[in-house]
């Protein structure tokens, strides 16, 4: 897990700085937190990056282990599958949205804002 803080060097705008843009696979997750928040910044299909509640909204397992199509994530244990753009449940059996975060990407380094006025 890669741990980003406010002393993280480029907070901006309520952005902070959780990983480079190498550290991400070409299509694929990894987890982050921030301040206590549990993250997965994910590579797309079409190389859009996202950022989202790392926990699954039908069981208590991170989505950042899923795989990767497309625009969405697909849930490791029961197949669930969430839109990357919007949070929405694409299959059961999750019916609850997760969370999606705004992303800034700013000299090869990923920003996340999880604060709620974005």
């Amino acid at each position: 897990m890669t741990e980003a803080t406010a002393v993280t060097a480029g907070v901006t705008d309520g952005y902070v700085r959780v990983c480079s843009v190498e550290d991400l696979p070409t299509v694929g997750a990894v987890q982050v937190e921030i301040d206590g928040k549990v993250l997965a910044v994910v590579r797309d299909s079409a190389g859009d990056i996202h950022a989202i509640d790392d926990t699954c909204s039908h069981a208590n397992v991170s989505l950042s282990e899923g795989d990767v199509e497309g625009g969405a994530i697909e849930c490791w244990l029961h197949g669930s599958r969430f839109d990357l753009r919007t949070g929405e449940p694409t299959s059961p059996p999750a019916i609850t949205p997760i969370a999606v975060y705004p992303v800034k990407i700013n000299g090869g380094d990923v920003f996340v804002s999880v604060t709620k006025e974005n």
